[in-house]
């Protein structure tokens, strides 16, 4: 990340994360919040690690480094998860992908990763994946662009990514048809009377971005 775009994503999240000092102690920075948060996101050290290099407390990164997260996610939501709300969105989004990857009524790329996490106490094997290791999924859908439209992370690992979509709630709206998806259409030099629009299941989360 560059110093203008921290600097811009630092001044956005500022208003929600940051703290009064008190007579007892001086507050932690919205500098030191975001950029500790930053390294951790990047690196996925622990917290015990992280002490030594922000001099923070694991205590005081274990709510700080959430409560971040949530300020970078209510701050940039509008601007970078622009979910589609009509129709001619949705088919702008198709165009695109007919016309980049040759793919037509593709409405987008969609897949599941797992986040591999230390097991709760007696949770058993719920978290427990088919890799055998403990983990929750994170779900991505994305346009023709690589730019995200939807995000959910917190199904355990057990559950298939069928699941995972099941589980999120696009799929409820989509079985409630509130997502304005186009209607069936002819595709462009075919001889099928009309197909419908889907979204592709792609084999890693990694050809996503």
């Amino acid at each position: 990340m560059d110093e203008k775009t921290y600097l811009t994503l630092l001044s956005k999240v500022t208003p929600l994360i940051q703290k009064q000092d008190t007579i007892m102690r001086t507050a932690i920075s919205p500098h030191e919040r975001l950029s500790v948060t930053l390294r951790f996101l990047a690196t996925g050290r622990s917290y015990e690690c992280l002490k030594y290099s922000a001099l923070i407390s694991p205590q005081a990164l274990s709510k700080i480094i959430p409560e971040t997260c949530d300020a970078i996610y209510k701050v940039l939501q509008k601007d970078y998860l622009k979910f589609p709300k009509s129709s001619e969105k949705w088919r702008n989004i198709a165009q695109q992908f007919e016309e980049r990857w040759n793919f037509p009524h593709c409405l987008g790329a969609i897949d599941g990763k797992h986040i591999d996490i230390v097991s709760p106490a007696d949770s058993g094997s719920y978290y427990y994946n088919y890799k055998k290791r403990h983990s929750m999924v994170l779900m991505a859908i994305v346009d023709a662009n690589y730019e995200f439209l939807l995000v959910d992370f917190g199904t355990n690992g057990r559950i298939s990514d069928g699941g995972v979509l099941q589980n999120t709630k696009f799929f409820e709206m989509l079985q409630d048809n509130k997502k304005e998806l186009p209607d069936a259409e002819v595709v462009k030099n075919s001889s099928t009377s009309s197909h419908t629009y889907l979204l592709l299941m792609t084999h890693s989360l990694s050809e996503l971005i």
